[in-house]
């Protein structure tokens, strides 16, 4: 695909975030943000024997982490829980097209896996790996 089409499917998630919101009880929730450029993400997520059976982020930033968390809330309904902390960085940058996005851009994108990767361990009752985005 061309940056062109990345770009707009960016913005078309920025503009029309699908999965925005709060769930009340939610199984796994989790928040973080980027203190460099102040983005925030929230993810809440609800499970039915142990698979995703919804999704919901808020927050706010630039397009790149409202975009990135819209997409990866898309890309992980119907999942397991074990696939959610298996789920890395290439997926979801692939997904976004990391041609269009400069190094600088990287760690907005990946604020919605890292704080996806904080949730699942913290469910799960584990370490945190030293690199979350993975």
């Amino acid at each position: 695909m061309s940056d062109d089409i990345y770009k707009e499917i960016i913005l078309d998630h920025y503009r029309n975030p699908r999965n925005k919101g709060k769930l009340t009880d939610p199984d796994i929730s989790a928040q973080d943000n980027n203190p460099v450029c102040g983005d925030r993400i929230s993810i809440d997520i609800t499970l039915k024997d142990n698979v995703v059976s919804d999704i919901k982020f808020d927050g706010e930033g630039c397009a790149i982490s409202q975009s990135s968390a819209s997409i990866l809330t898309d890309m992980l309904m119907d999942k397991t829980v074990d696939e959610l902390s298996k789920f890395t960085k290439d997926e979801l940058l692939e997904e976004l097209g990391t041609p269009s996005l400069g190094p600088a851009r990287i760690k907005c994108a990946l604020l919605s896996l890292k704080v996806l990767k904080i949730g699942t361990y913290q469910y799960l009752g584990t370490e945190l790996p030293e690199d979350p985005e993975n």
